[in-house]
């Protein structure tokens, strides 16, 4: 079979370049023996460079492999939907035995208590079993992401040095499989990430590995400036819209939208807005919130809203701002947009606090500033920066691969602090940062390649109401 595609492939390859010569010298006829036979010949002439038909096999394979695997992630994420309700029952039933030995304590005997204590143990058991496997299924997906990743990159190369209708039916196949692990995530992070919106934690404690999902809109390496995401607080019907917007220098000149992942993985936006030259943006500090988008304009200095909606454009300045700071691997980010469960801010730096980060509260409707907070971070020292429930963490490069979490600063209390919460990047720079409440993931725009990661809070409160189990 292998062998048949590869002749086909190179047969198809060769056609395309106009490579394969046809002719007959003679009829065809059955021979009958004695004289001499005609024959039909037919001539390939093919192009010095052989099609890579391994790469195309292993990326159908790869594609094979990864579908198997995720019927068996979507099977078992069944199973954990019914052993939860289950567990859930079982802690009802055993909640509502305590309260009736605690009410009347002389009705039960040490036997009973035994018995309560036994279930008990065997829930808290049952519970850690699908813990564990719940841990299992997470280290899957990195491990589907990673071999997604290697098939994207093999097509890539592909579609850009041979024959394109020989590699989309393959890519097809590739965002077919991708769709079906973001379903796949999606589900799972919907049964046992319930704490979404939640700020009932005391931080961030881990980043996952860098999630790739391609290169830019116009598979240019060239385009190492932009950002990608989705809206912070989308409208009805657009919660699954995806932005992005890239160019070659650190300007914003526009900015497509994808009604869902799949539209954006098939660069298929169902808008395209080019903002006019008098509103040209600058840096990689831009978000999109409510179907605004926030972004920093030169001329005059300061901060730019344009209402998708409306198609209304305003600006603001800020006084005391200053074009004099950036972060330390991207030029021109002296203003940084963010966008958190509490509502929407910005960052900058001040000449009169000597470069150090400043956190400014923005009214959206009045789109001026509420509240200030100097920190004692200096700006140019840190790569990028983004806020969590009220929080600012302030990130820095560490080495070639790494970036490092390693200061936050808490609004509410006005408390600052060091940490150290290491994550990996994908390519060498990156030119934006941000998270976003609706998924708790933080997108990054690195070198071109739309990159995102997954997020691990401290949580000091459960966002369930189911009653919890004490163990004696």
């Amino acid at each position: 079979m292998i062998s048949t595609l590869y002749f086909l492939a190179l047969l198809s390859s060769a056609v395309a370049w106009g490579g394969v010569g046809l002719w007959s010298d003679g009829a065809v006829r059955n021979e009958t023996g004695g004289g001499s036979k005609d024959s039909c010949t037919c001539n390939a002439f093919l192009p010095s460079s052989t099609f890579p038909i391994k790469d195309l096999v292993m990326v159908e394979e790869t594609a094979v492999e990864i579908s198997h695997r995720l019927e068996l992630e979507m099977g078992k994420i069944e199973e954990y939907e019914i052993k939860l309700t289950s567990y859930a029952e079982k802690i009802v039933k055993l909640t509502a035995e305590i309260e009736k030995m605690e009410k009347n304590p002389d009705a039960y005997n040490d036997a009973d208590i035994d018995d309560v204590k036994v279930e008990i143990k065997q829930v808290e058991a049952l519970i850690k079993e699908l813990q564990i496997s719940i841990q299992g299924s997470t280290t899957v997906f990195e491990s589907l992401r990673v071999q997604i990743t290697v098939m994207v990159s093999t097509l890539d190369k592909l579609e850009k040095t041979y024959d394109k209708n020989l590699v989309l039916v393959k890519r097809r196949e590739y965002i077919k499989v991708q769709l079906q692990l973001e379903e796949c995530e999606k589900r799972h992070q919907e049964l046992f990430n319930p704490n979404i919106g939640s700020c009932a934690h005391t931080g961030i404690i881990k980043v996952s590995k860098p999630i790739v999902s391609q290169l830019n809109a116009q598979l240019n390496t060239g385009y190492k400036y932009g950002g990608w995401g989705k809206d912070s607080k989308p409208l009805p019907d657009r919660e699954s819209m995806y932005w992005y917007s890239g160019y070659s220098s650190a300007s914003i000149v526009d900015i497509r939208f994808y009604s869902n992942y799949k539209n954006l993985i098939l660069r298929n936006p169902f808008q395209h807005h080019t903002l006019p030259g008098n509103w040209y943006g600058t840096g990689n500090n831009f978000i999109i919130r409510e179907n605004c988008l926030y972004y920093q304009i030169n001329n005059p200095f300061g901060l730019v809203k344009l209402n998708f909606t409306t198609m209304k454009y305003e600006s603001r300045v800020i006084a005391k701002s200053s074009s004099g700071f950036s972060y330390s691997t991207s030029a021109y980010q002296n203003f940084d947009f963010a966008a958190d469960e509490t509502g929407l801010w910005v960052t900058y730096a001040t000449e009169e606090s000597g470069g150090r980060m400043v956190i400014a509260k923005i009214n959206e409707p009045s789109f001026g500033v509420e509240e200030e907070w100097q920190t004692s971070i200096y700006k140019p020292g840190v790569s990028n920066a983004f806020m969590v429930c009220g929080v600012l963490y302030a990130v820095r490069t560490v080495d070639i691969q790494n970036e490092e979490i390693f200061y936050k600063y808490d609004t509410t209390t006005k408390q600052e602090s060091y940490i150290s919460v290491l994550f990996e990047r994908f390519q060498d720079k990156y030119s934006n940062l941000d998270y976003n409440p609706t998924d708790q993931k933080l997108y990054m725009y690195n070198d071109g390649y739309y990159v995102n990661y997954h997020l691990w809070f401290n949580h000091t409160v459960k966002a369930t109401d189911e009653p919890a189990v004490l163990v004696s």
